[in-house]
């Protein structure tokens, strides 16, 4: 069985549209979802079309590496995704997943595109497909065995913001085998509509560098909530 994990923050619509990806009920038996909901979500998400079939779990801290973390503890399947909500899966993403663990990968992240068509948002995703600077962000939808999860320590909580760079870091070091699927998830521009192309991309880059240095997740943390805007998170 594969664990989707998806943590989530007033993201009534945007997993509305999830659930009906045709993946998830074409591999409905192979398949487990628990939406981690965090403690000051405000949305009526109870009332999701599918909620009978997805498990709602109300966790005790608020952040997407507590949030994953506790979905991890009671998720039953042997291989867990980590699935933002504003992420849509492509056509073959269940058999992605499955085709690389069976090719000897013990992890794995997929290519995307945004879902606004322009330009500068293509040279952005262009880079997703490859191994670089930026593997490994949130937006990629880490898979990885649970075993090889566990064993890392699963996410610092402590990293309340790119808690995802920090697992891949741990990942590499521990010499995990991963790939990059190349097949894009959709990825929401909303981050640049609410702001400017540029703004979002020095904001990233600085985000990175400083992260990289080690600068400490809460005050990474503070400086992202400085330079980039974020309404739709309520």
């Amino acid at each position: 069985m594969i664990s989707i994990v998806i943590p989530a923050h007033n993201e009534y619509d945007n997993l509305q549209r999830l659930f009906k990806v045709a993946c998830f009920i074409e591999h409905e038996k192979l398949l487990e979802i628990i939406v981690a909901v965090s403690p000051g979500n405000s949305d009526t998400i109870e009332k999701l079309d599918c909620s009978q079939k997805v498990k709602i779990l109300r966790c005790k801290n608020r952040g997407r590496a507590a949030q994953m973390n506790e979905a991890s503890q009671i998720a039953l399947g042997n291989t867990f995704v980590f699935l933002h909500a504003d992420v849509v899966p492509p056509t073959g993403f269940v058999d992605d997943i499955l085709n690389s663990l069976k090719n000897g990968y013990d992890a794995g992240f997929f290519s995307y595109k945004f879902d606004k068509d322009a330009w500068y948002l293509r040279i952005n995703a262009s880079f997703t497909g490859k191994d670089g600077l930026f593997t490994g962000g949130g937006d990629q939808c880490l898979f990885i065995k649970k075993d090889a999860f566990n064993q890392l320590g699963r996410f610092d909580e402590e990293q309340v913001l790119m808690e995802d760079f920090e697992f891949f870091r741990r990942m590499k070091k521990e010499n995990v085998p991963y790939t990059i699927v190349k097949n894009d998830l959709i990825v929401s521009a909303r981050k640049y509509e609410s702001n400017s192309y540029l703004r979002v991309n020095l904001s990233n880059f600085l985000l990175v560098v400083l992260f990289k240095f080690g600068y400490p997740g809460d005050k990474l943390k503070t400086l992202h909530n400085k330079l980039i805007r974020t309404p739709y998170n309520g």
